[in-house]
């Protein structure tokens, strides 16, 4: 897997910078996505077409 460098937080975090979802633009088919808190921690990958059903499920 290429290096993550383009990691980008959810526009819904709380104001404080925490509790935040993070994704990583740029990699062809996939979208990882981690915790904000927890930078270091595991990385869950999403085929790029089941993440953009999960967000547009969640905005209906």
């Amino acid at each position: 897997m290429p290096k993550l460098t383009a990691w980008r937080k959810s526009s819904y975090c709380n104001g404080d910078g925490g509790l935040c979802v993070e994704v990583c633009d740029g990699i062809p088919g996939l979208v990882p996505v981690r915790d904000s808190k927890n930078p270091f921690g595991p990385i869950l990958r999403f085929p790029d077409r089941a993440w953009t059903e999960f967000v547009s499920t969640l905005k209906k």
